[in-house]
């Protein structure tokens, strides 16, 4: 067995070490004596998304953000709608996840109309929502308790048929109001977790592998690992914040 892993648009969305995501990705499925092809997509690459299991964004600041949008809406758009809704597995996180939404608005009023594969939508505030914050997943995110770091000017706001990824325990998450954060539809997960989420998530991070492997192999193959170290790093900031 083996999932080919895209890591979108490395050079331009790369924040707090989301691409340890990656690498804990990568790691998990060779642990576990399963292939792991990584292929990075650049900003302008013509390579297509056809062909991957999961697809990785990270995220940005608002000017990086801009800058993307040309390239969207060249076709990258439309291959990322494509792409999900053929089940692919997305984890985007904070700038990537705010991009799969309807639209960002910046607190001067500047909008950038995004992929609209979420109905959500972000409205850019004065006050940032910052530190350390962890939340529960929804039972079809696999119910962990996920810890992580966010740092976002913007307040995110679900349509009332889009299902949160999880509830906020402590932090801020979408907006510091509703208790919600990030988004899941279909196999699309979207969060704030900077971090990197995944190397202190393991339960998380095999969610993410399960689904791939199930929609590939219509089975998952996922044989325990020795997750001491990284439930000690989880359970220490599940204490501390």
């Amino acid at each position: 067995m083996e999932l080919k892993i895209c890591h979108l648009y490395p050079d331009v969305l790369n924040l707090y070490g989301d691409g340890g995501n990656i690498m804990c990705i990568q790691k998990r499925l060779i642990w576990r004596g399963l292939g792991a092809e990584v292929v990075r997509l650049p900003l302008g690459s013509k390579t297509s998304l056809a062909g991957f299991d999961i697809v990785f964004i990270g995220g940005g600041q608002d000017f990086e953000q801009q800058v993307l949008l040309e390239d969207l809406h060249r076709g990258r758009a439309d291959e990322i709608r494509a792409a999900a809704n053929d089940g692919v597995v997305f984890l985007t996180i904070c700038g990537g996840y705010q991009m799969m939404g309807h639209y960002y608005e910046t607190f001067d009023g500047k909008r950038c109309d995004f992929i609209g594969l979420l109905d959500l939508c972000t409205l850019g505030a004065k006050q940032r929502m910052i530190g350390n914050y962890k939340f529960r997943c929804t039972e079809s995110a696999g119910g962990s308790v996920v810890v992580g770091f966010e740092n976002h000017s913007g307040r995110t706001m679900l349509a009332p048929g889009l299902e949160p990824l999880g509830t906020v325990l402590a932090g801020f998450g979408n907006n510091g109001e509703d208790k919600t954060e990030g988004a899941h539809w279909k196999n699309v997960f979207g969060t704030y977790s900077h971090g990197p989420m995944l190397p202190k998530n393991p339960q998380f991070c095999d969610v993410l592998l399960a689904t791939a492997l199930e929609r590939k192999y219509g089975r998952a193959a996922l044989e325990p690992l020795d997750d001491a170290a990284e439930s000690a790093a989880h359970d220490e900031m599940c204490f501390k914040i």
